[in-house]
C-alpha cells in the first residue's frame, strides 16, 4: 500500500488530508512541522509528501531543497496559502513537484496525488521491454533489431506509458495529466501531435503498433 507523508501545522487541516487519503486507500504519517518531517524521512520510506510551506522549525521550501540536495527524490506535493507567482516559482525552484493554493479542493488533490505517483513509478522502474522492443528511461532511449533511438522527453514518456499497459486505453486526458502535468497549459491536441510522431518513428516495429480508439483516447497492442 503507498504511503503518503503529511507535513502540516494546521492539525484540523491535517487530519482533513489524512481523512481523505486513509478513504482513497493510502496509509497516512502526519507530522506538523518541517523537522519532525525529516526525522520521518530518516526513518521509513514515503511514496509520496504533502508539505506546508509556513511551518514552525523547517519550512517547507527549506524541507524540499534539503531532501533534493540529499538525493531524495521523492514526489512532493506543496499546499499553501502563498498564491504569489514569486511563492510558487521558488517552491519549484526548491524542487517541488507539484503546488496547490489553499482553500484547496480534496477531490483535486487526490487527483494531484495520483498523476504524481504515476509518473514516479514511470520514472523509477527505468526500463520496459515489450517484444524485443527495450525502452530505457536513463537515456530516453529506444532499441529495437538493434537500432537504438533517442526520443524527445515527452515522446519517450508517453510510448512508455502507453506500452507498459499493452491493450489498456488512455484517455488524452489521462495522458496529459501523467505526462505534461495536470497545470499543463497544452491542450489535449498536443497528445494527438506526439502520437503522430511516434506512429513515424515506429512505423516499423514488429513488437508493437500504436491503436487509435476513436472518441476516447489510444492503447498499444502487442504484435
Amino acid at each position: 500500500m503507498l504511503k503518503i507523508l503529511i507535513a502540516e501545522d494546521d492539525r484540523e487541516l491535517r487530519r482533513l488530508f489524512a481523512h481523505v487519503l486513509l478513504k482513497n486507500g493510502y496509509t497516512v504519517k502526519e507530522v506538523g512541522n518541517g523537522k519532525d518531517a525529516l526525522d520521518a524521512l530518516d526513518a521509513e520510506y514515503f511514496d509520496l509528501i504533502i508539505s506546508d510551506i509556513m511551518m514552525p522549525k523547517v519550512d517547507g521550501y527549506e524541507l524540499v531543497r534539503l531532501l533534493r540536495e540529499a538525493g531524495n527524490t521523492t514526489p512532493v506535493l506543496m499546499i499553501t496559502a502563498k498564491d504569489a507567482f514569486d511563492d510558487m516559482r521558488q517552491g519549484f525552484v526548491s524542487g517541488t513537484d507539484d503546488y496547490m493554493v489553499k482553500p484547496i479542493n480534496v477531490n483535486e488533490m487526490v487527483l494531484r496525488v495520483q498523476a504524481l505517483l504515476r509518473r514516479a513509478q514511470m520514472i523509477n522502474e527505468r526500463k520496459q521491454t515489450i517484444g524485443g522492443t527495450v525502452l530505457e528511461c536513463d537515456t530516453f532511449t529506444v532499441t529495437a533489431d538493434g537500432a537504438s533511438t533517442v526520443l524527445p522527453q515527452k515522446e519517450f514518456m508517453l510510448l512508455y506509458k502507453l506500452t507498459s499497459y499493452p491493450g489498456r486505453i488512455f484517455t488524452r486526458q489521462q495522458l496529459m495529466d501523467d505526462i505534461w502535468g495536470y497545470d499543463s497549459d497544452s491542450d489535449t491536441h498536443t497528445v494527438d501531435v506526439h502520437i503522430g510522431r511516434l506512429r513515424d518513428r515506429f512505423k516499423e516495429n514488429r513488437d508493437f503498433k500504436i491503436v487509435t480508439m476513436r472518441g476516447v483516447g489510444y492503447k498499444v497492442v502487442k504484435l
